[in-house]
C-alpha cells in the first residue's frame, strides 16, 4: 500500500468549531478531516491525520513521517512560534512539508508573527481559514507527482 501523506494539528485545534470562531470559524477538526480524506482520494493518495497538545507527541510523528510518508501538511497551532525540536524534527525529513495556518499569523499579536516552522517548510499556507488544509493537499499531489521516485525533497 502506498505511503499516506500525514495531517498533522498541533495544541488546541481539537476545540475547532467552538473556540474563538471570530478568527478560526465554525468548522470542526472532524470536518477537517472528512475533506481532506475526500480530497485526498481525488488525487490517489490517503491521509494519517492526527492531533495532540503535545510537543514531544508531535515530534514523534514527525520522525514517523520520515519513511512512514509522502509528505506532511503540518498545523503546529502555537508550537509554530515556540518549537525548536519541532524545528529540528522537520529539518531531518525528506519529504515535502506544507505548512498550514487557518488564521493570518502576520495580521494578528507580535509573538505569532515568528514560524520555527517555516524556515524548514517547503510552502506556507495562512489566512484562508480551513480551505488551507484543501489547498495542502493540492501542493502535496502536485509536488508529489513531480517527485523522483523516492520523495520530493523540500524546496523543490
Amino acid at each position: 500500500m502506498a505511503k499516506p501523506v500525514f495531517v498533522l494539528n498541533g495544541p488546541n485545534l481539537n476545540l475547532l468549531g467552538s473556540r474563538e470562531p471570530e478568527i478560526y470559524g465554525h468548522t470542526t477538526l472532524p470536518d477537517i478531516e472528512a475533506a481532506m480524506r475526500a480530497r485526498a482520494g481525488e488525487h490517489g493518495l490517503s491521509v494519517e491525520f492526527r492531533q495532540s497538545n503535545h510537543e514531544g507527541q508531535l515530534v514523534d510523528w514527525l520522525q514517523e513521517a520520515r519513511t512512514a510518508s509522502v509528505g506532511v501538511i503540518l498545523n503546529a497551532g502555537a508550537y509554530t512560534h515556540t518549537s525548536v525540536a519541532m524545528h529540528d524534527a522537520l529539518k531531518a525529513l525528506d519529504v515535502p512539508v506544507i505548512e498550514v495556518h487557518i488564521s493570518n499569523p502576520h495580521r494578528r499579536e507580535p509573538f505569532r508573527h515568528t514560524s520555527y516552522v517555516s524556515p524548514v517548510a517547503t510552502g506556507v499556507i495562512c489566512g484562508v481559514g480551513a480551505q488551507g488544509y484543501a489547498l495542502a493537499i493540492e501542493a502535496i499531489a502536485t509536488l508529489v507527482s513531480k517527485a523522483p521516485a523516492q520523495g520530493a525533497k523540500k524546496g523543490q
